[in-house]
């Protein structure tokens, strides 16, 4: 009898095994605290800038410029539990450096292309700043990626954006669909 305990334990236990090792995909959703996303649902709709009467005048920036913007379009806060995930999301790049080969080791993912050109840019906690010291060639940051890798909760700053969590990619390719 204790031989079959065992077996049956293993039953159990080997599936949840198996699955650590998986890659969890998330949607940007995901990343948004509930008090976030509630707003987001709430929120009316926004002037993008690019009617018939846009200045042209659009800089290649991720932060918000606007300051009548609601509250939430500025938020840091971030889902905890996402910190130290092995996960893999889809998203557009918004690339920052460059190794010695001209190949991107470093950007920005956002959820929607064109984010720093014609849309109001995402608020930080829907910005992720990718480090991938492989390197990659971005020739068209409208040609939406897979990213895979580690997640973190931290905020960083540059002159671009400002973001609340970071991913170290361990493969990064061309987005297939979901």
């Amino acid at each position: 009898m204790p031989l079959f305990r065992l077996l049956l334990l293993c039953l159990f236990i080997a599936p949840s095994l198996l699955s650590a090792d998986e890659v969890r995909e998330i949607d940007w959703l995901d990343l948004l605290p509930a008090e976030d996303y509630q707003a987001m649902l709430d929120m009316p709709d926004l002037d993008h800038g690019n009617g018939p009467d846009a200045n042209g005048d659009f800089t290649n920036s991720l932060r918000q410029e606007n300051k009548n913007l609601p509250e939430v379009m500025y938020s840091t806060r971030v889902v905890a539990e996402m910190d130290q995930q092995q996960l893999r999301i889809g998203g557009y790049p918004v690339p920052i450096e460059t190794d010695a080969k001209g190949r991107y080791t470093q950007f920005f993912l956002v959820p929607y292309a064109g984010a720093c050109i014609h849309v109001p840019p995402p608020p930080p906690n829907q910005i992720i700043l990718v480090d991938y010291p492989a390197g990659m060639d971005i020739s068209d940051i409208y040609q939406p990626l897979w990213v895979q890798g580690l997640l973190r909760v931290a905020q960083s700053s540059n002159a671009l954006a400002d973001a609340s969590y970071q991913l170290d990619a361990e493969d990064v390719g061309l987005y297939d669909g979901p």
